[in-house]
């Protein structure tokens, strides 16, 4: 069984943002990079599935610049097979993403395609379910569990009202919540090894996908700072602040 892992270079979550003085985006000026710390749970489940044979192969694929290349060999150290890397210098849109994504699925013929529910950077949460619907496979999203067997997938997955257990059959979407596992760190071995392995380079051309961006960001600022917190010495003080200070009351 194949499964197919896509994985984004975002910045290092420990990182604090900064935004472009002429607030146009983030600054990634200098600023350390690392693989999304969903994608880096999916690598790592998608892993496990190999060393309990279930998987036979574990396939990377990045859309990114070039320097998405260290993000892949993170995820071949970990354990991937191989890697594929669609080069773009620009942002690529969900909606793009998914083409792509759609378009390495027809070509490798994965019977599993296992990634992070969102990406750090833009929070959209929008690439699996516009896969799945590109593809038509059922989609299972926000796993917290993963069996998979003979041809379905059995996921628990976290709602609302709390764990909801579905089963799929395969080939299938699934997007990893981060309390499916804890990702291991690689080995020194074994990233000596990960740069031996193969990482096909494309473009978004090859493909025959539009990129193009259809959003235009017109403006990127900094949350307000928050403001100080106060003690207050009972409750009709507290009532007496909301009211008179915060305006809430």
């Amino acid at each position: 069984m194949k499964v197919l892992v896509p994985v984004k270079r975002v910045i290092d979550y420990n990182v604090k943002a900064r935004v472009k003085p002429d607030q146009s985006g983030v600054d990634l000026a200098n600023v350390k990079m690392s693989m999304n710390p969903f994608c880096e749970i999916a690598v790592e489940e998608a892993v496990r599935l190999k060393e309990k044979g279930v998987a036979t192969e574990v396939v990377i694929v990045s859309i990114g610049p070039a320097q998405a290349q260290e993000t892949i060999r993170t995820a071949l150290a970990m354990g991937g097979d191989r890697g594929i890397l669609i080069q773009s210098d620009s942002d690529v849109e969900p909606l793009a993403v998914a083409k792509l994504l759609k378009a390495v699925a027809d070509e490798e013929k994965p019977n599993l395609i296992l990634m992070g529910k969102q990406a750090i950077d833009g929070d959209n949460n929008a690439v699996g379910q516009m896969l799945s619907q590109l593809l038509g496979w059922p989609q299972a999203t926000f796993a917290s569990k993963l069996d998979v067997a003979a041809d379905k997938a059995t996921v628990t997955r976290e709602v609302d009202g709390g764990l909801q257990t579905i089963e799929v059959a395969l080939p299938a979407v699934v997007t990893a919540d981060l309390r499916l596992n804890e990702p291991r760190y690689a080995s020194l071995p074994n990233i000596m090894k990960a740069k031996k392995k193969e990482i096909a380079t494309k473009t978004a051309g090859d493909y025959g996908v539009d990129v193009a961006p259809r959003l235009k960001v017109l403006k990127v600022t900094e949350p307000p700072k928050r403001s100080a917190g106060v003690k207050v010495e009972n409750a009709a003080e507290l009532v007496a602040k909301l009211k008179s200070e915060a305006g809430v009351l």
